[in-house]
């Protein structure tokens, strides 16, 4: 299910752009390792802040499974984390897991840095990814430039850093 496939940005019908070198797309299972030391990273920062700001009692399951957890610093710490996401891909073109994987995102057209509001897309259509039950992620083993929904809707590919 992993196998990266190796093609040429400026050689596919959706990329009129981007240089001839020859490409190598991150697969499922090396973006799956990204997510999860992104994850260990965001939680070993978030568990103790929400201590701190609403005591141990935050992770209790029955006021998490009633809604009656949380407020409005969650709505602020989920904003926070959206824009750090975004501002990673802008400013370093991945996370700290794909950069831990010498992976990258890159517009599928040009190969090229997309923009901003590509990257705001990107981020919001995770959304489409997720429903039903994971299956935009669960794409990126099974298409041919490795693309998620969210990959797909954004026009963007994640591909391994050329050295």
């Amino acid at each position: 299910m992993e196998s990266s496939s190796s093609s040429s940005l400026s050689g596919s019908p959706d990329s009129p752009g981007g240089s001839a070198s020859s490409i190598e797309y991150a697969g499922f299972w090396s973006r799956f390792l990204a997510f999860v030391i992104d994850s260990l990273i965001v939680t070993v920062v978030l568990v103790p802040l929400m201590i701190w700001i609403y005591g141990m009692g935050y992770f209790d399951v029955d006021l998490q499974l009633s809604g009656r957890a949380g407020g409005v610093w969650d709505w602020i710490v989920n904003l926070a984390l959206a824009a750090i996401a975004i501002l990673f891909w802008k400013f370093r073109g991945a996370t700290p897991g794909k950069m831990a994987i010498g992976a990258k995102i890159v517009d599928a057209r040009t190969g090229g840095v997309p923009s901003t509001g590509t990257l705001v897309l990107r981020f919001v259509a995770y959304i489409v990814s997720m429903l039903p039950f994971f299956l935009g992620f669960l794409w990126i083993a099974f298409d041919k430039r490795k693309q998620g929904f969210h990959d797909k809707i954004a026009k963007t590919v994640v591909v391994y850093e050329q050295d």
